[in-house]
C-alpha cells in the first residue's frame, strides 16, 4: 500500500482533511484557506445553523433502489454537490485547480474554477471542458468585456459571476498568519516553508521547477501579479461603483449559462433573474466577506419560493451528507462545498479529492436510506423539524 492510500485510510470525514491539512501546510497558506473575517461570527453561524434542524425519518421502507444522482441544467450528476471556487488553490496543492477539476470530471460532479487562480483558464478548459468558470467583475466596462471574451474563447460553457466582493473584506487573520497577495519574501515565510518539507518539495519547488513562478492568471484578460514578490502589488481595482447594469452587460455578451453567486436576499435574487441569470448561488462567501451575515440556509426557502423554477444553489459551511440533504429539503437545487476539497488536494492530490467526493456521496446515500428516500427529488421540508434556537424560514415547527 502506497503512502497516499495509507494516509487516506485515516480520513473518515471531510473534517479529517482539515486537520491533516493544518499539519501539512505552512501557517500562512492554511490560515488563508481556513480563515474568515473579523470575529468569525459568520463562519460559526454557517455551521451552527445545521444543529437547529432535525430529521423525521421514515422507516420499514424499501430503499434498495436509492440513488444519489440529481439533474441540474439538464445534466444528471452522480451526486447532489459540487466543488465551489477557491482562489490560489495551486499554492496549497500542486496544480490544485487541475487536480480538483480532474477529480470532479471523473466523479461526474461540477467544479467551479476560481478567477483568483494561478493556472491559466485555457489549460483547465482544454483538459476538463465541463468545468465552470467563476469570475469577479472588473471595475471598468472595457475590462469586463475583455475578460468575458477570454472566458468564451477558452471554451467554458458556464460562467459564475460572484457579486458579493465589491468591497475588500477585513481579513485580519491573513495578517496574523503572515499571508498576503502577493506573498512578501521574509525570514518568517522562509521558515514556514522549510518547516513543512513535504509541501515545500511536493508543491512549491515542484511548481517552480516545472512551471516557473505562479501568477494570478485569470482575474482579468491579462496576466496579473506573481504570487511571490517584494515590490509588486496585486491589481484589485475599484469595484464599489458596480451595479446590476454591469451584470446586464455580461448577460448581453455572454452566450453560455450565467450563474450569479453571492445572493443573500430576495431582492437580489429577483434582480439576478430579471437580468438574465440562469441560476443563482445563495452564499455568504464562506464567512469571508461581511461578518455577522446570516447563514445562506436561513434565507434559502424564501429565495427559492420567490424565483420559482430558476435553480437555486447554495454554499457556505457544508461538511456532511446530512447538511446537503437539509439544504435540498429547504429548496436548494444543488450544494457546493469549498474548503474541504482544497484541503483534500493539499493532503493527497487528485486521489484525495476523489476520496472526499466518495466520502460525502456515501454519507448522502446512507442517510437517504435512513430517511426512507429512493430519490433526492422526493425530499421536502416535511422531513425536517426545528430542534432548538430560532426557526429557519419555511420549515415546520
Amino acid at each position: 500500500m502506497n503512502i497516499v492510500n495509507r494516509k487516506l485510510r485515516r480520513i473518515l470525514s471531510l473534517d479529517d482533511f482539515e486537520q491533516a491539512a493544518r499539519r501539512h501546510l505552512p501557517k500562512p497558506i492554511f490560515g488563508y484557506i481556513a480563515g474568515a473575517v473579523e470575529n468569525g461570527a459568520t463562519l460559526r453561524e454557517n455551521r451552527n445553523v445545521f444543529d437547529e434542524i432535525g430529521f423525521i425519518p421514515r422507516n420499514v421502507t424499501d430503499v434498495s433502489r436509492r440513488s444519489t444522482a440529481l439533474t441540474l441544467f439538464g445534466h444528471e450528476y452522480s451526486a447532489p454537490f459540487g466543488i465551489a471556487p477557491m482562489g490560489i488553490s495551486a499554492l496549497s496543492a500542486y496544480r490544485g485547480d487541475l487536480v480538483q477539476a480532474s477529480a470532479a470530471r471523473e466523479a461526474n460532479v461540477p467544479m467551479m474554477m476560481s478567477g483568483s487562480s494561478l493556472i491559466r483558464m485555457e489549460e483547465i478548459a482544454a483538459q476538463c471542458p465541463d468545468t465552470w468558470f467563476q469570475a469577479y467583475l472588473p471595475g471598468e466596462p472595457a475590462r469586463i468585456s475583455e475578460l468575458v471574451s477570454r472566458i468564451a474563447a477558452s471554451g467554458f460553457k458556464t460562467l459564475v459571476l460572484t457579486v458579493d466582493s465589491q468591497i475588500l473584506a477585513n481579513r485580519e487573520h491573513n495578517i496574523r498568519a503572515g499571508f498576503s497577495t502577493p506573498l512578501r519574501p521574509s525570514l518568517r515565510l522562509l521558515w514556514d516553508g522549510v518547516s513543512h518539507p513535504r509541501w515545500l518539495a511536493g508543491t512549491a519547488m515542484r511548481t517552480l521547477l516545472r512551471h516557473g513562478m505562479p501568477h494570478f492568471e485569470n482575474n482579468y484578460a491579462q496576466r496579473g501579479a506573481p504570487i511571490l514578490a517584494r515590490n509588486v502589488a496585486r491589481d484589485f481595482g475599484g469595484r464599489d461603483h458596480l451595479t446590476w447594469s454591469h451584470v446586464h452587460q455580461v448577460r448581453q455578451q455572454w452566450g453560455g449559462r450565467l450563474i450569479i453567486k453571492g445572493v443573500m436576499c430576495i431582492e437580489d435574487a429577483l434582480l439576478a433573474q430579471a437580468n438574465g441569470a440562469d441560476g443563482i448561488v445563495v452564499s455568504n462567501h464562506g464567512g469571508r466577506q461581511l461578518d455577522g451575515t446570516v447563514s445562506p440556509l436561513r434565507v434559502l426557502p424564501g429565495i427559492a419560493a420567490a424565483v420559482g423554477a430558476m435553480p437555486v444553489m447554495i454554499d457556505s459551511g457544508f461538511r456532511r451528507g446530512t447538511d446537503v440533504l437539509k439544504a435540498l429539503a429547504l429548496g436548494a437545487a444543488f450544494v457546493f462545498i469549498g474548503r474541504p476539497f482544497n484541503y483534500a488536494a493539499a493532503v493527497a492530490g487528485e486521489p484525495g479529492v476523489r476520496h472526499a467526493i466518495d466520502l460525502l456521496t456515501s454519507e448522502v446515500h446512507r442517510n437517504m436510506g435512513m430517511l426512507g428516500l429512493n430519490r433526492l427529488c422526493d425530499i421536502s421540508p416535511e422531513k425536517l423539524m426545528r430542534m432548538e434556537g430560532a426557526k429557519p424560514p419555511g420549515m415546520p415547527v
